[in-house]
């Protein structure tokens, strides 16, 4: 134990990344932050506004939406302007957007503010990776990343029980609860914006594209790709929540279409620039490319198990929604403290084959779930996620360092960008492919059936979900076992290897 501290100390061992490590981590927290107390608020901001659920649920969609599409231009931002200054922007967004949201007269003004608050924690998604791939050199990131997904984490666990005890016992006539919730991320907002203020100073040391202009034409074609991909997994459509009624045929496959129409034009148009906003060659850097794929199927994972595991404890077992609180709380927990050992192993030993054997873990969480959640008691469920939560801990930690590391210092805006990119279009599409394959199972009539009956043909639902997850991270496996491990450059004949001087450090 006393080696494993000493050995975060000699990451914290400047003022320099320490400022970073702070910043990085309470942005992490904040954008948590920002988003839990939506999905517990929804049905008190529904009421309060008189609209239903299913129209309040925009104040997501446009949440995701705005996140999803503008992360990547967030990136390319901090390239030309510094990825400290486009940071500390993103933490003012949403701090902003708090407030807005507390004074809001009509469900309109909620959801626009939540498009703000979105585009705030894209440049906070797309920019903070960069600053910690300039700050830390890339033996070093495995533990420097472990700070900022902890942060992550806390902000889970924060919104899950303060903003639950809010909503439950503050909703009071004059002051809705659902407001006070988003009232107390402002001194939260403050501390964090306080604690980027000192890496801002330092801002124009980390500005790597200071003479090129951004592609804007590209920038635009390109968040009209993610935005439309991303509407097409909603169901915006009218009638039941399905992709193979008639209503949502005439939806879903038109948007699909839409999607590949655009990034067909966003492709030719970006070949034809001389500064693209989207750089193509670097995906000619083959472990750079497989490192990003193993990103968007573990992701894919992640948004899999949130929408599955509700699905089948509440539709499935016909348990309460507290059970699923019940079950995702350990499995949260695991991120509180498994982050920082996955980062000492990553930087330490750096196993080839670590971020293979997180997805086949996760995969092997997802076969017991298939074959004995519908017989196992209801305790035995968190054991049954225990292989879930052990690989999903560590690879997140493990592959951000691993991505970061696979390009260039210079590059470390278009790295941070696709990683963060990935990571939600994996959300995306994660979620997608889940209600898709739950949706083939469960006919349309299934309300007027008996609840045994029902339960039954969820659970089934399921369980063919869970069985494609188990065939999607084995092929991410097999990816990430050919993506080789860093080696860090030989150290100078006259001396010990360079580190990254004070100054370096934001």
């Amino acid at each position: 134990m006393r080696g494993f501290i000493a050995n975060y100390k000699s990451v914290v061992n400047t003022v320099e990344r320490r400022q970073v490590l702070m910043a990085m981590t309470g942005g992490q927290l904040l954008v948590q932050l920002s988003s839990l107390p939506v999905t517990l608020a929804l049905p008190s901001i529904a009421r309060d506004f008189g609209y239903s659920v299913d129209e309040a649920a925009w104040i997501v969609i446009a949440n995701l939406l705005v996140l999803g599409s503008t992360v990547f231009l967030g990136a390319r931002l901090g390239d030309r302007f510094g990825h400290p200054r486009m940071f500390f922007i993103g933490t003012i967004i949403i701090t902003v957007g708090a407030v807005g949201i507390v004074a809001a007269q009509d469900l309109t003004q909620v959801i626009a503010l939540r498009g703000l608050q979105g585009f705030g924690a894209g440049l906070i998604h797309g920019n903070g990776n960069a600053m910690l791939a300039f700050a830390f050199p890339a033996q070093e990131r495995g533990r420097a990343y472990a700070f900022p997904i902890t942060g992550s984490r806390v902000g889970t666990f924060i919104g899950v029980a303060f903003f639950g005890i809010l909503l439950q016992f503050a909703n009071w006539d004059s002051f809705a609860g659902w407001r006070l919730v988003f009232l107390s991320m402002l001194p939260i907002g403050l501390l964090v914006i306080k604690s980027c203020l000192p890496v801002v100073r330092r801002n124009s040391e980390a500005v790597v594209d200071r003479e090129n202009s951004i592609d804007y034409l590209g920038a635009i074609l390109l968040v009209a790709v993610s935005a439309v991909f991303i509407l097409s997994g909603s169901h915006l459509h009218g009638g039941e929540e399905s992709y193979t009624s008639s209503d949502a045929l005439t939806y879903h496959l038109p948007m699909h279409g839409l999607t590949v129409a655009l990034l067909v034009v966003f492709i030719f148009v970006e070949r034809r620039v001389s500064h693209p906003f989207v750089e193509f060659q670097h995906f000619r850097q083959k472990y750079f490319t497989l490192a990003i794929i193993s990103n968007s199927m573990f992701h894919l994972s992640m948004m899999a198990t949130m929408i599955l595991v509700p699905i089948m404890i509440e539709e499935g077992l016909g348990k309460a929604p507290i059970f699923v609180t019940a079950v995702l709380l350990p499995h949260q927990s695991f991120g509180i403290w498994l982050p920082a050992l996955a980062g000492f192993i990553h930087d330490k030993f750096n196993p080839r084959l670590l971020r293979t054997g997180c997805m086949l873990s996760i995969a092997s969480g997802f076969v017991l779930l298939a074959m004995f959640a519908g017989t196992a008691p209801f305790w035995v469920l968190p054991f049954l996620l225990f292989p879930i939560s052990v690989g999903t801990n560590i690879f997140n930690t493990v592959n951000n360092a691993t991505v970061m590391s696979t390009l260039p210092t210079e590059n470390r805006g278009f790295a941070s960008g696709m990683l963060e990119t990935t990571r939600d279009m994996g959300h995306a599409t994660g979620a997608t492919i889940s209600s898709f394959i739950v949706a083939l199972i469960v006919p349309a009539g299934i309300g007027l059936m008996l609840p045994q009956e029902s339960q039954a043909l969820h659970l089934e639902g399921f369980q063919v979900s869970a069985l494609a997850v188990v065939g999607i991270m084995t092929a991410g496996a097999i990816v990430a076992a050919f993506h080789r491990p860093y080696r860090p450059p030989a150290a100078p004949s006259g001396g010990p290897q360079a580190q990254p001087g004070a100054a370096a450090a934001d």
